[in-house]
């Protein structure tokens, strides 16, 4: 059964049918479709639009639809036209002529609306809930491991930081992830329920009724936007983009550090795979597909950004290009966020090779600079100064630390014993404000 046609002469192609059709996409909605209607109904009885009655009848309906799919007792699929029709006809089927009367003062535009958005705050919560997992794992890992590695820029070896410290970089990044998807939640805390097509309905109901029902803040304020507003599933999965692209950065480290060139970390057996002719290899897949999938996030982005750019007030058909992207984006990145929270739980630091690496890229010359201005020497002098040290190391295969007072006094008069407590990597990450770096 259609949900229109009264006024078409002739029967809809076959192939537009087909076209046109929804269900296979937006058939997870069906909870939110329910919980919709069930809030929905309810309110028309408190209104007396329905009879308690007729109501009763359709909730009854409603609740045994609900519970037979989750019985898997009646599978959501079929020739429907979407979730909607499939719901309004096997209520119909169920309960007979009253079952017509659920659409009362409803248009399918504000009852996908409010699906979309139902559904979207479940699952923005469910993202925040991965987020605080991997959140928890890096956390735990960062305090199993205080271990002094490299720190680098332009991927040069630049400065001592902790293994601890380059974590919870990520942790800083996800909690900045969290505020914008509880920001994104806020915004769109508002019910369509109730405007209709585009302009409400000439039925006297209460949308403050059904937005609490519903768990809304409030109804929506302007029933053109209330319908045809997908902003809320932009910013979402802008969010989700921004997710991933951190999840991304890890990802790249994570497969840099696992490299033999590096070997600063082992992935756990568990996120590896091998290679069909190389038998000594032991790819890190698990954090590539993360890499890779960052640009399927993405372009479901702009995916629903170009349908949206060019559509006039109301509610058009485009929009129903909506689910698919959003449905698509919010997978990829639970479970991206999932696997990266057990890439992570399963990580194995290689404590030595960090400070290998630590000893061999001239990591102290900053703290030797330090040094020389603590001792009055002009910035510029001892950044010219230690440049110099660098070159004669570099001559001399030799690290700072390794220099001779007597050797280091050549280069500045300013230099004494002290100096070597100074840049002793351990001791500095425990002056000043690189405490930080350990705490």
């Amino acid at each position: 059964m259609k949900l229109w046609g009264g006024r078409f002469r002739k029967e809809e192609n076959k192939l537009m049918e087909s076209f046109n059709s929804s269900l296979a996409i937006d058939k997870r909605l069906v909870y939110e479709d329910i919980t919709g209607s069930l809030s929905h109904v309810n309110m028309l009885i408190k209104s007396k639009i329905l009879t308690e009655p007729e109501g009763n009848k359709i909730i009854e309906g409603l609740n045994s639809i609900l519970t037979d799919i989750e019985n898997k007792e009646l599978l959501v699929n079929g020739d429907y036209e979407d979730i909607h029709s499939f719901v309004e006809t096997n209520l119909i089927n169920r309960i007979g002529e009253t079952g017509k009367k659920l659409h009362t003062a409803r248009s399918r535009n504000d009852q996908i609306a409010v699906d979309m958005r139902l559904y979207a705050k479940k699952k923005s919560a469910d993202v925040i809930e991965a987020i605080e997992l991997l959140q928890n794992n890096l956390k735990m890992k960062a305090d199993e491991n205080v271990i002094i590695m490299p720190g680098y820029t332009h991927l040069q070896r630049a400065q001592v930081v902790t293994f601890k410290h380059h974590l919870m970089a990520y942790f800083q990044m996800l909690d900045r992830d969290k505020t914008r998807i509880e920001n994104a939640k806020t915004l769109m805390d508002e019910s369509p329920l109730g405007c209709g097509a585009l302009a409400g309905t000439t039925h006297n109901i209460n949308r403050d009724t059904t937005a609490k029902a519903l768990g809304f803040e409030k109804p929506v304020t302007n029933f053109l936007d209330g319908v045809s507003d997908r902003d809320y599933l932009l910013e979402l999965m802008s969010c989700f983009s921004i997710v991933m692209m951190h999840l991304s950065r890890l990802s790249e480290e994570l497969i840099l550090w696992s490299s033999q060139e590096f070997n600063f970390v082992e992935i756990d057996d568990a996120f590896s795979t091998g290679s069909s002719i190389m038998p000594q290899k032991r790819n890190p897949d698990a954090a590539e597909l993360i890499r890779g999938k960052t640009g399927r996030v993405y372009g479901s982005l702009f995916s629903l950004l170009t349908t949206m750019k060019g559509l006039p007030l109301a509610y058009n058909k485009d929009m129903q290009e909506d689910k698919e992207p959003f449905f698509d984006s919010v997978d990829t990145t639970l479970s991206c966020l999932e696997i990266m929270s057990q890439i992570i739980d399963t990580l194995k630091a290689n404590k030595e090779n960090m400070e290998k690496s630590v000893r061999k890229g001239f990591l102290n010359a900053t703290e030797l600079a330090d040094y020389l201005v603590k001792k009055g020497v002009p910035f510029r002098d001892a950044h010219s100064v230690v440049g110099s040290i660098v070159i004669y190391c570099e001559d001399n295969e030799k690290g700072i630390e390794e220099l001779s007072l007597e050797e280091l006094k050549s280069f500045s008069s300013d230099i004494n014993e002290d100096i070597y407590a100074y840049i002793d990597y351990h001791k500095s990450l425990n002056r000043g404000i690189k405490k930080t770096l350990i705490e």
